[in-house]
Parts: C-alpha cells; structure tokens; sequence
C-alpha cells in the first residue's frame, strides 16, 4: 500500500481520540535539535480532508485484536486496515514538520497482536524521531493498558505527555461494551505513569540531568452517550481520577453511531450527544480552576445538568441565598462563585480595588461579563437600577435567552438527554 493510503487510513481513523488543547511544556530549541515545543502551543490533528493543522494526530495500526463494541476499528468492523511500520511514521513526521505542517505528533494505536508489541512498535519510532532526527518537537502518546510496565517507562521517557483512555464511566458498561478490556488494567497504567512523574520531579531536584518522565502530564478520555451513566455518576469518576492520579485533563468524548450493535443506541433515531459534551467540559473547568466539588453542582434528586444553562449559572440559581457579592469586599473564592466572573477577572478585581472603590463601568474594563454578573453582586452596596426588583424568575428568563443561540445550534439535544 502507497505511504499516503496508509496516511489517509489511519488519520481518518484517528479521528475520535481526542488531542490535547495545548501542549502543557515548554522547551526551546538547542543545537543539533530539530523543533521546539511552547507551553500554550495549539495541538489540533493533520487530517484526511487537508486541512492545514499543527499536529499530526495518526495511529500506528488499525487492525486491532479487540472487539470494542464503539469502536470504528474494532475487529469485526468492515473497514480497510494498515499498518505504519516505524521508520515510516518517524521519517513521515519528520517530513511534515520540516514543511511546517506541523508542531508535533500525537501517537495513538489498535492493539495488533498484543498489548507489548503495539508498545514496542510505539517507542522505536519515537525513538527514530528522538534519536536519529533530534526531533525535541510535542510529542502524546497513548499508553496501552495491559503492556509491560517497562515498556510503558521507556515510552514515557520518549513523550511529552502520555494517556491511558478510561474509555467508558463504569466497571459495568466496559464489560458489556468492551469485554476484552478491565478496568485494572485500564487503572494500572494511570497509577503508573503517577508515579513515574513523581519519582521523576522528586530526581530532577536533586540533578538536573535526570531522564524527564512525560514532562507534561497524563490525561485520559471517555465516551458519553453510548451507556446510561448520569451526569453526577461523570462528574464523581471525574472529581476522583483528578484527585488519585493527578491528571491534565479529562476528555470527554460524545459518542458517535459507528455500530449496528444492539448494546448502543439506535444509530437511525439518535444524535451525539455534542451539547451534554459541552456542559461537562464547562463544568470539568469549574471542578480545576473553580474550586468546585462535583456534590455542589449536582446531586441524586438533580443527576443530570440542566441543557438550557451552563453550570454555574444553574449553581447560582439553586443558592441564591449566596449573593449578591459586593466586589469590594469579596474574597477570591466568593468572585469566583459569581456568574460572569472568571479566574482572570477575579484576579483583576483583587488588584484594581486596592487603588479605589470598583463601579459597574470599572468590572467591564476588568472582563467581567455583566449580562451574567449583574444579578449577582454590587459595587458598594449598590445594584445596577431596576435589578433589585427582579424576581429569580426573571433572572433565570435572562440567563436562559443568553444561551439560546447555543441551543439553536443543536436543538435535538434536548430532547435527548432532559
């Protein structure tokens, strides 16, 4: 098969996986090296429609000896399959970056034959691409659960940042969708890669020569939509996979019908769950930088978020009894409890009222989204005129019309998962 056919195959088949945002590393470039990698350097996917990208997002094969039920690339599925052989993928990177296609690569895999074998093909070509290029450009791999331990090691050493995909939200759908996968052996790995970045920054501070241990974290990713979890059952996996393994970032990734199964939703009657995604996302970011907990923003008698508002907005709503925050006087944990109000703001405000009393007119300048934020604080005391006698309903009428366009933009959603 022609180099391109195999390009074409493998990046169309790549395309569920989720690439990281941004790269989370920062390391110039040095003599002798190829690349460099920036910590807020965009990190989308080479695809096979051409459009122009900065990461090469590919896997290595597609001819998989699992039969994941969700899986485009499972092993009955009737699709073409191909195999990069590392050299071949090494050298087409290379390729690529010195065109200025690309910054990086995101590494991902079918398990062909076994787990330890897919991970070795992995690390020879990352190793080409380390070794013999003295490429130091972003590199994310995919760590296959159920490989040696020491393979998934010598490939950490190779990346910049590794994920173990958690797949689906519960013990109890893996089973059912995808049988030949566990959850040991799904965690393991994560527990892993834990403590191979510890021991590796606890060695770096003693020397400054010590082998870096995927420098830029782990993530992991999950399919929404394909099984009956709640919201709440998401967020509490979520709240505990940050807490115990101390990853980046979890994706979330709404599925979509490539199957005929009976175990998955009708593919004739359903539509992916795009704004579910969304929501999760908004509130993944408030479990991070917000200081939320996943028991505040939902619970067993409210299991699933509301579609029409995002997350905080909805929080807001349910304990009106917290507001309104005078921005005057207000700690950095109650701003950032306010709709409209994000950690750069928050910040701003602390800094800007040294210097005098903020106003209205002075939140604009700071970044604060007052169409949310009005309804919810004062500035010495005072409200904007005519808010103080709006009613809870009326607030949430507002705040229900700001995100109607993006209802608009996928109605069927709502029908789906209210």
């Amino acid at each position: 098969m022609e180099l391109l056919d195999k390009l074409t195959i493998l990046t169309d088949a790549a395309k569920y996986d989720a690439a990281c945002t941004s790269s989370g590393l920062a390391r110039v470039g040095r003599p002798g090296q190829l690349g460099a990698t920036m910590m807020a350097g965009c990190c989308h996917s080479f695809s096979a429609d051409g459009r122009c990208v900065t990461l090469l997002k590919v896997l290595m094969t597609n001819a998989c000896r699992y039969d994941c039920a969700y899986c485009v690339n499972r092993r009955s599925s009737d699709v073409p399959r191909t195999t990069f052989t590392p050299r071949e993928l090494a050298d087409l990177t290379i390729g690529f970056y010195r065109r200025n296609y690309i910054e990086g690569l995101f590494l991902s895999s079918a398990v062909l034959r076994d787990p330890d074998y897919t991970t070795e093909r992995m690390i020879e070509t990352l190793r080409i691409l380390r070794e013999e290029h003295g490429f130091a450009g972003y590199i994310h791999a995919k760590a296959i659960p159920g490989a040696d331990p020491l393979l998934t090691y010598r490939l950490g050493l190779l990346a910049d940042r590794l994920s173990v995909n958690i797949e689906l939200p519960s013990e109890q759908s893996l089973g059912l969708l995808a049988p030949d996968k566990k959850k040991g052996a799904i965690l393991g790995p994560m527990g892993q890669i834990r403590d191979n970045i510890r021991e590796s920054g606890q060695a770096l501070a003693r020397y400054r020569s010590a082998p870096r241990f995927a420098p830029a974290g782990q993530s992991t990713q999950m399919i929404i939509g394909a099984t009956p979890e709640s919201d709440l059952h998401i967020l509490r996996l979520t709240e505990g996979l940050y807490r115990r393994y101390r990853l980046k970032r979890v994706f979330y990734s709404a599925y979509m019908p490539v199957s005929d199964s009976r175990l998955l939703p009708a593919q004739g009657a359903f539509r992916p769950p795009l704004l579910r995604e969304h929501r999760l996302y908004q509130a993944d970011w408030l479990l991070r930088f917000y200081h939320f907990q996943a028991a505040e923003l939902l619970d067993e008698a409210h299991p699933d978020f509301d579609l029409r508002l995002d997350p905080k907005c909805a929080w807001a709503l349910r304990h009106l009894e917290a507001f309104p925050v005078e921005v005057n006087r207000a700690d950095y944990e109650a701003l950032l409890r306010v709709p409209g109000i994000g950690v750069r703001s928050a910040r701003r405000i602390l800094t800007a009222r040294r210097a005098g009393p903020l106003t209205f007119e002075g939140l604009k300048t700071l970044g604060v989204v007052l169409k949310r934020a009005q309804y919810f604080l004062t500035c010495s005391g005072r409200t904007i005129p005519g808010l103080s006698r709006v009613r809870p309903e009326g607030i949430q009428r507002h705040l229900l019309a700001l995100e109607a366009p993006l209802l608009e933009e996928a109605p069927e959603q709502l029908s789906l998962f209210q």
